[in-house]
């Protein structure tokens, strides 16, 4: 399936009022939607997504499949599939967020699975929120997700709210800022916490920028 990069951008540089007036009324709360989500990283280990990035960092992320089954679910089978692993952080605004989840790095990609319903919730985009990419249209995510770096509210009940980072925000804040960065950073792994899936190795380094010792100790020229 093809997706387009969502139009986040626009959401953001819209007026507050003009947002809280176009927004959908928030649905009908129940004690699924509100569950708090838990923090720790040895409990309910099937509902922990692991991003081992480029940059040599793991982040654990909390899915809550109680505030939206169907894009836990989604994400879960990708990441057990191997689809995540290579893949970039394609559109990465800073004070905003980082989007991912496109192999062609893009942001028009996504996988070959159905394109999933909306499954908005009362769950507010705060630091750390994972939520689920889409283009226009309300029911179109499929596989492109972003991490949100600081509190974006005027995205509430526009795109869905499915997990939170519980551990290693730092290593969201490294990410590589661009659209598309110039050094991108990438999801080398992603996989369940539960699957005890070894960290991978780092990334060879580029010899093509090794430098002798005969260049170190040669004479500065102009």
């Amino acid at each position: 399936m093809i997706r387009k990069s969502i139009a986040l951008a626009a959401l953001v540089l819209a007026a507050p009022a003009a947002l809280a007036q176009e927004a959908p009324a928030t649905p009908a709360t129940s004690a699924g939607v509100n569950a708090p989500v838990n923090f720790s990283t040895t409990e309910d280990l099937d509902n922990i997504l692991l991003l081992d990035l480029s940059n040599g960092e793991r982040v654990a992320i909390r899915l809550m499949p109680e505030w939206a089954p169907n894009h836990v679910e989604r994400v879960k089978t990708l990441a057990r599939q191997g689809f995540y692993d290579g893949v970039i952080f394609h559109r990465v605004i800073d004070g905003f967020m980082a989007q991912t989840g496109d192999p062609t790095g893009t942001g028009q990609g996504g996988s070959q699975l159905p394109d999933l319903a909306a499954e908005f919730n009362p769950q507010p985009h705060l630091r750390g929120t994972l939520s689920m990419a889409r283009a226009a249209s309300e029911d179109s995510a499929n596989s492109q997700f972003f991490i949100v770096f600081y509190p974006r509210f005027s995205l509430d009940n526009r795109y869905t709210v499915f997990g939170r980072v519980i551990a290693n925000m730092a290593a969201v804040d490294a990410i590589q800022r661009g659209e598309p960065p110039e050094n991108p950073t990438r999801i080398m792994q992603a996989s369940i916490a539960s699957e005890n899936a070894p960290v991978p190795a780092a990334p060879s380094p580029d010899r093509s920028l090794d430098i002798s010792a005969d260049e170190l100790n040669a004479p500065i020229t102009n």
